[in-house]
């Protein structure tokens, strides 16, 4: 499911808390107003940058307040609820406020005011870290990362003359290298891939996927040119990674071939 299909549900059940775990931010919001235009819902988004902005129900125009400070902007909720509709509330990177206790305080408050308003307060944020007073308030969902469905369509949106993009098995792979990365990072690598080989190749790919890992001080890739037979040892890793490898290719091949039937 999407995260507009999961958020549907709970919006229409009225979870007046809802936390969304999202590195893309513009993207999760792009696809909550497309949402709330679909139901008539109304939408209002707040960021310290640029405070809270209505958003229009026809065009998705925005009308920006002066509510840069967090605590203002939630305490403004229930002021801009609608009658007899529903209106989702969207703060992003509101986790940097919530060492507060009136903010904890005021979200309390905003959540428990909601069920009854509909107001829908959404917290978009890159971590989970809800307060612990705020636990059982917020139900959590995740904005998921392109899945190789997107992950092509982006691709072939930057490659876009012939020989650029790569067919069967070598796309495949250029896919398999994408996984992980987020729609703007896919679409950075696909183009810098384009800048040095005049096509879309895997090694850009990992290289990007490697200084993702990198960035998280855990782990770093190495990318050899040694076989699996050049390993000593680790035969169950070795028995594992071949088996997974393997219902990974069949299942690829398989949705491949009954999307063909269809």
């Amino acid at each position: 499911m999407t995260l507009a299909e999961r958020l549907s549900e709970y919006v229409r059940a009225c979870f007046a808390g809802i936390w969304v775990q999202s590195f893309e931010h513009d993207d999760a919001i792009a696809e909550i107003a497309r949402l709330c235009r679909q139901h008539s819902w109304s939408l209002a988004t707040w960021d310290v940058d640029r405070g809270l902005a209505v958003a229009g129900r026809e065009d998705g125009a925005s009308t920006a307040m002066s509510a840069p400070d967090p605590l203002a902007a939630i305490k403004a909720v229930g002021s801009l609820a609608t009658p007899d509709g529903t209106s989702l509330f969207v703060f992003r990177n509101l986790h940097r406020f919530l060492g507060s206790i009136e903010i904890v305080q005021a979200l309390d408050s905003a959540i428990a005011a909601g069920k009854q308003a509909r107001t829908i307060l959404v917290v978009l944020e890159p971590v989970v870290q809800v307060p612990a007073e705020l636990e059982r308030q917020f139900v959590v969902l995740e904005h998921e990362l392109p899945g190789r469905d997107q992950l092509a369509q982006i691709a072939r949106s930057i490659a876009t003359e012939p020989g650029e993009l790569p067919g069967g098995e070598d796309l495949d792979a250029v896919l398999d290298s994408a996984a992980g990365l987020t729609r703007m990072e896919a679409e950075n690598a696909f183009s810098l891939s384009l800048v040095r080989h005049s096509r879309i190749v895997p090694a850009v790919l990992w290289e990007l996927n490697a200084q993702a890992l990198k960035k998280s001080g855990l782990l770093t890739v190495h990318r050899g040119g040694e076989a699996f037979a050049d390993l000593g040892g680790l035969d169950a890793l070795k028995s594992f990674c071949r088996r997974s490898r393997a219902r990974a290719h069949f299942a690829r091949r398989s949705g491949t071939r009954w999307a063909a039937r269809r």
